[in-house]
């Protein structure tokens, strides 16, 4: 036998061992391709009556179950500033200052309560009079609904600056904030820093 019909040998029984794997596998598939069982599917004869469209909206969480509430920086409470020796405004006297960079939160809605968790990314910078290694950083967290507090805490965020950095990030999340909910309500999220 020479080369050639060695070759063309080995070619066939690859054809046919390819053709017996295709047909093999065509046998695994059970109903796959078998005709559709006689008479209409449950989802061809679903047409919902003005009836049931107006009981399920009445019966939809309110829309802000649906959405996070806003989470805002309070204005004036973005920045946080420590003159040393009263020199208040006196930027040669800065100690340090304090930036929120970000903040975020996320909602999980459950049994007429929007649970919140929210968070800030700030920064501490040093400033010409400042040699500080640690300040703790007054944040505070509040929640209003129709501008009624319904949540304020504030919180002390320790922050260590390793010589020679003159800035540090820091975080803080706050957990498990659980806001009761009746629906048309205007819920807000506030941050700030608090030097009170």
């Amino acid at each position: 036998m020479g080369f050639v019909d060695l070759a063309a040998t080995r070619g066939a029984k690859l054809v046919s061992m390819g053709a017996l794997a295709l047909a093999l596998s065509a046998c695994s598939m059970g109903n796959m391709f078998a005709p559709a069982a006689s008479g209409p599917s449950p989802m061809a004869t679903a047409n919902p009556t003005q009836q049931e469209l107006a009981t399920a909206s009445t019966n939809a969480l309110p829309a802000i179950a649906t959405e996070c509430p806003p989470i805002k920086v309070r204005n004036g409470g973005e920045a946080l500033f420590y003159y040393g020796k009263g020199k208040v405004g006196d930027a040669r006297a800065l100690n340090y200052q304090a930036v929120i960079e970000k903040q975020s939160r996320n909602c999980v809605v459950s049994n007429g309560l929007i649970t919140v968790k929210m968070g800030i990314v700030g920064r501490l910078l040093l400033g010409p009079a400042g040699n500080q290694t640690s300040v703790n950083v007054p944040v505070r967290f509040a929640v209003e609904r129709d501008e009624v507090p319904l949540f304020s805490e504030r919180y002390e965020i320790p922050v260590t600056l390793t010589p020679p950095n003159q800035s540090e990030e820091f975080v803080k999340v706050v957990e498990n904030v659980a806001i009761p909910y009746t629906g048309g309500e205007q819920i807000v999220i506030w941050v700030g820093f608090d030097g009170k």
